[in-house]
Order: structure tokens, then C-alpha cells, then sequence
């Protein structure tokens, strides 16, 4: 009787599980299919928009597939089927490789009309293959790229160097805060130091950010907690990434991996005179990370990276859109896959919520000052609705702290949605390569940090990174998520930094 009693409950609870499934594709296909419409209807009220208060038309990544993308003298061009950007400057041309999940991002409206699009690309093609970009810079380039004449018509005018994008656009913050970088004549990002002096460093160490988050991230959880005897022995650096906190916000900027990474070595390694160094990295960080680490093998002594957005492509499928779906899998259950979804596949949707909350931080952060009795450290903010609003990667259910807010608040849309695509998908065929180097070519210590409880990315990234890299160690933090992996356990993990950096010093 117990057994049948057994087998029934099991059957119940597996076609319960089913049934759910069924529903939660049935709803998600329902409200993404609305949602296709509302941001294809955005598309034109942001063009009407950005004409009323800028006085020109801005291209958008919902135009056909080779006809949006930037401003200030970048032309989106195709070799062998890749999207990359050639920049133009007055000493060479630098190419540089983009997203492709940027513009080809399925839909039920890009599906109605694909045939169309299509036959009017085929047209399009036929009249408009342009010559080589030798054209612009006799001899310099080896390669030859086709060029959609589309773009350089949209783009004539501007290669000389004519204005972009004003700072700020009408659709961001205009605070101090946000806008301080652009009063400064350095091209350098906003970089919170501590430790001992230069003279006296034996060591230093390089923090570097997520998604939608800013130095304070690190600097308001682990500087006040590392030992006496860590700062007389290391200098401890913590970034704003570009796009974020206080760092400089270019609207014409493609926060491409080669950006991000060459804003890191201009500010901190250059600057600072960087020799030997230790990396911690969070979340999309660990990306930037790997990439520092590889470009300057001998001198990183170790890796520490927390929750790794590493997800190994399956043979046969585009390693951009393989991401992207595992990202951002279209679904309403769970909320953070929402979110995720909201962030990741609507252009203009995202700008409206970046509008909304971005643009009115300091609105918002007085409401919540206000909520909380102007608390300086929240502690009953939950952070799931806000999730919802401003679509970030944010595990759902748990307690933030106000200094947060800022990384939260403080970020373009521009910024927000190129970092997104351009590092999270578009290094998603680079990172294989990545780690294969710091396996083989470095030497450094490599320590990976999950919560168990991490609702953004799975742990099984973090055995993914392992099992490209047998000799780095993987700690999964019990009932720890995406953010108090850190936030919550500072005291530990500083202890934690410290025997890594010791250990990879001895």
C-alpha cells in the first residue's frame, strides 16, 4: 500500500511539473510576443524623441541587421560572416569585434517579416557593395571588408569628426555624480585606492566589478576589513568599469572588450606603474579578468574569481546566441530569468527603464532613504522589486545595502546594453581561449568563489572553469547568492583574499 501510496505521489508531482512547464511556455509566449510589439513601437517614439531633443535621427540595433550601429566614425562591416567595427582615426584603422546578439535577436516581429527583410537585403546587397576600407586608409589594411552603403550614408559628415552625441543625452542623468568625469581632461577611470604606499607595496591588487555595480562593491564590504598587515603590504585598487559609477560615460563609445580592458591598463596598471599584481573579479568581471590575465602572463599572481559567467558552447551552435539564450532564456518564471530576459533581448524597453530609474536615481534613492528612516546601511530593502523595474542581474529575495545603489543607479543605457552583449556574449567564443592560456601559459594561483544560492549565474559555471583549469580550486558558499557571496560575509572573504595573496606570494 505504501508503495502504490508512493508511485501515486510521484506521478502527481510529475505531471504537476509538467503541467507547469507547459504553462510557463504558454505565458512567457503570450508576453513575449507583446513585449516584441511594445519595443518595436518604442523604436519609433525614440526616434521622434532623440529628433525633438538632439536634432537628428539616431540609429537603433532594431534597423536591419547591418544598418545600426554608432556614431563618431565607426562603420559596422562583415569578413567571413563576423560583425566587426572599423574605427577611424587620424593615424590608422582599428578593427574591433562586436556582438552580433546586438542586432540578431529573434522575435515573434523580426519572424513575420524575415522574408521581407530579407528580399530587401538581397536588393540592398546588389547596389550597394562598396570597395575595401583601403579606400579610407591607402595600404594600411591587408584585409578587405564589404561595407553597407546604408551606414556610410548615415555615417557622412561625422568621420571628419563632427559632433556626437551630447553629454549627457536627454535620456540620462545630468547629476554631479554621474556627469563628473566629463568636466576632467583625463580619459581614465574613477579608482578608489588603499593600502600602503608605492614605495613599500609588495604587491598590488586589482578589484574589478559585475554588471551594473561600481567600485563600492568592494570598497564599502573589503577594504574596511582587510588586516593591518595586508595594507602595509599591498595596494588595493578598485575600478569603475567605463559606463558605471563615476567613470566616464561616452555615448559614442561600444565598450567593446578591447575598451574595457585598455581603460584597466590606462588607469590603473599604467598609471600606478603595476608590476606584479593580483586580480578579484565578480560576475561579468571575471570576463575582463581573464582577458587582463592572459594579455600579461607574467606578471598576474593570482586569479580570484567570483561567479564566472562561463557557460561552454555545444559544437555546431553560435557561441553569441548560445549565451545569450542561457542568459536570458525568454521565460516569466523565474523573475530573475525575466529580468534577465528584459535586459538582454529589448533595446528600447531597457531605455525606458533605465529612463525611469537611471535618470531619477536621486528620487529613488531619497525614497528609499526615506522607507528605510535614512538608515545608512538598508536592511529590509528587498531587492526583488527592484529587480523587475530596472532588469539587472540580480538574484531575487534577498537584503541589499544602500552603498549599492549607486552602482545600480549610476550607468548609461549605452553603457548598460553594449557591456551586456559586447562582453557577456560577444566573449563567449573567446573565453575557451581564455582559459585555456591561464592553464597552459600561466602559473598564477586560480580560487572561484560560487554561492550556492546563486539564482543569476548556476554553479555549474564554476565547475565548467575547473574543468578547463584542473588545478583551480572551487568553493561553493552555502545559502550565499549573487551578491552576498560578498555582501554579508565580508569579514570571511577578506580573511580568504589574504591566505590566497600570502599563499601565492610564499
Amino acid at each position: 500500500m505504501d508503495g502504490g501510496g508512493g508511485g501515486v505521489i510521484q506521478k502527481t508531482r510529475s505531471a504537476l511539473i509538467v503541467t507547469g512547464r507547459v504553462v510557463n511556455e504558454a505565458v512567457s509566449f503570450i508576453i513575449f510576443s507583446i513585449l516584441d510589439l511594445l519595443d518595436f513601437i518604442l523604436c519609433f517614439v525614440y526616434k521622434v524623441a532623440d529628433f525633438f531633443f538632439e536634432a537628428e535621427w539616431k540609429p537603433c540595433y532594431c534597423s536591419s541587421a547591418k544598418e545600426a550601429i554608432t556614431s563618431s566614425g565607426k562603420i559596422l562591416v562583415s569578413e567571413k560572416g563576423e560583425s566587426k567595427i572599423v574605427c577611424l582615426s587620424s593615424s590608422k584603422i582599428h578593427l574591433e569585434e562586436i556582438s552580433d546578439t546586438l542586432y540578431a535577436r529573434p522575435s515573434l516581429v523580426s519572424e513575420v517579416s524575415i522574408v521581407t527583410v530579407n528580399e530587401l537585403k538581397r536588393l540592398k546587397l546588389e547596389r550597394a557593395m562598396m570597395r575595401s576600407c583601403e579606400k579610407f586608409k591607402r595600404g594600411q589594411v591587408g584585409s578587405t571588408f564589404t561595407i553597407n552603403s546604408t551606414i556610410v550614408e548615415m555615417l557622412q559628415g561625422k568621420i571628419g569628426g563632427q559632433h556626437s552625441h551630447p553629454v549627457p543625452r536627454w535620456s540620462d542623468c545630468d547629476c554631479k555624480l554621474c556627469t563628473s568625469w566629463s568636466s576632467s581632461c583625463k580619459e581614465t577611470l574613477f579608482v578608489e585606492a588603499d593600502g600602503t604606499r608605492a614605495d613599500k607595496a609588495r604587491e598590488d591588487v586589482l578589484f574589478i566589478h559585475g554588471f551594473i555595480s561600481s567600485s563600492k562593491f568592494w570598497t564599502e564590504t573589503l577594504f574596511p576589513n582587510f588586516s593591518s598587515n595586508a595594507k602595509s603590504n599591498y595596494r588595493l585598487f578598485a575600478v569603475d568599469l567605463l559606463g558605471f559609477g563615476r567613470s566616464p560615460k561616452p555615448t559614442d563609445s561600444l565598450y567593446t572588450l578591447r575598451e574595457h580592458v585598455d581603460m584597466i591598463e590606462r588607469t590603473v596598471l599604467e598609471q600606478y606603474k603595476v608590476k606584479s599584481f593580483h586580480i578579484v573579479a565578480h560576475s561579468l568581471g571575471c570576463i575582463l579578468a581573464l582577458a587582463l590575465a592572459v594579455k600579461h602572463p607574467g606578471s598576474v599572481k593570482s586569479l580570484t574569481l567570483l561567479a564566472p559567467p562561463y557557460f561552454p558552447v555545444p559544437k555546431g551552435e553560435k557561441a553569441t546566441q548560445y549565451v545569450l539564450r542561457r542568459v536570458a532564456p525568454r521565460r516569466v518564471w523565474p523573475p530573475i530569468a525575466f529580468g534577465a530576459s528584459m535586459a538582454c533581448w529589448y533595446e528600447h524597453i531597457s531605455r525606458t527603464i533605465c529612463l525611469l530609474i537611471c535618470k531619477n536615481h536621486r528620487l529613488w534613492e531619497s525614497i528609499t532613504k526615506l522607507v528605510t528612516r535614512n538608515s545608512l546601511l538598508t536592511e529590509t530593502l528587498n531587492l526583488n522589486l527592484i529587480l523587475v523595474i530596472i532588469m539587472i542581474f540580480s538574484p531575487s529575495f534577498y537584503r541589499i545595502r544602500t552603498f549599492l545603489l549607486e552602482g545600480f543607479f549610476c550607468h548609461t543605457h549605452n553603457a548598460a546594453w553594449h557591456t551586456l552583449h559586447n562582453i557577456i556574449c560577444g566573449t563567449a567564443g573567446k573565453l575557451d581561449a581564455y582559459l585555456d592560456a591561464v592553464r597552459d601559459q600561466l602559473k598564477c594561483d586560480v580560487t572561484v568563489f560560487h554561492g550556492k544560492d546563486d539564482e543569476v549565474l548556476p554553479v555549474e559555471c564554476s565547475y565548467n572553469v575547473k574543468s578547463k583549469i584542473p588545478r583551480a580550486r572551487v568553493k561553493v558558499v552555502e545559502n550565499k547568492d549573487h551578491i552576498t557571496i560578498v555582501v554579508g560575509r565580508q569579514k570571511a572573504f577578506a580573511r580568504e583574499l589574504e591566505e590566497i595573496w600570502r599563499r601565492s606570494s610564499g
